[in-house]
């Protein structure tokens, strides 16, 4: 079975994209907001791994991955945050948040295959350990 990936982007272009590179390796699921994505978690779909922009209609990201790390069940899913906002002071908001990584849009998509990789190649190796 394959690992699921939650992608949350209001842009359709954004979200066909993730779902080209990441769809290869990995069962995509697409919301176009926060507010969706969480109807769809509380529908028990539990992803493996969250990839969320910031600006969304709704539920941005920011009250998004608040709500998912405040819920104890979901509180240990991987997050990768996507954004053409480049802060470091919003970075810090999201990693203390305990988001795993951050990418500025535009990036290469290559970059974020490289980075779920990475992260799910480490999550086995702790189940390994």
């Amino acid at each position: 079975m394959g690992k699921n990936i939650l992608v949350v982007d209001d842009t359709l272009m954004m979200r066909k994209l993730i779902k080209r590179f990441l769809g290869q390796f990995y069962d995509i699921k697409l919301e176009e907001n926060g507010l969706e994505a969480i109807l769809s978690m509380q529908n028990g779909y539990i992803p493996d791994l969250i990839i969320s922009d910031i600006q969304m209609p709704k539920l941005d990201g920011f009250g998004f991955i608040e709500q998912v790390k405040a819920t104890g069940f979901l509180k240990g899913i991987p997050v990768i945050m996507l954004s053409s906002i480049d802060d470091s002071q919003v970075r810090l908001k999201f990693l203390k948040l305990g988001v795993t990584d951050y990418l500025i849009k535009p990036f290469n998509p290559e970059e974020l295959v490289i980075k779920v990789n990475n992260i799910f190649e480490r999550m086995q190796e702790q189940v390994s350990s």
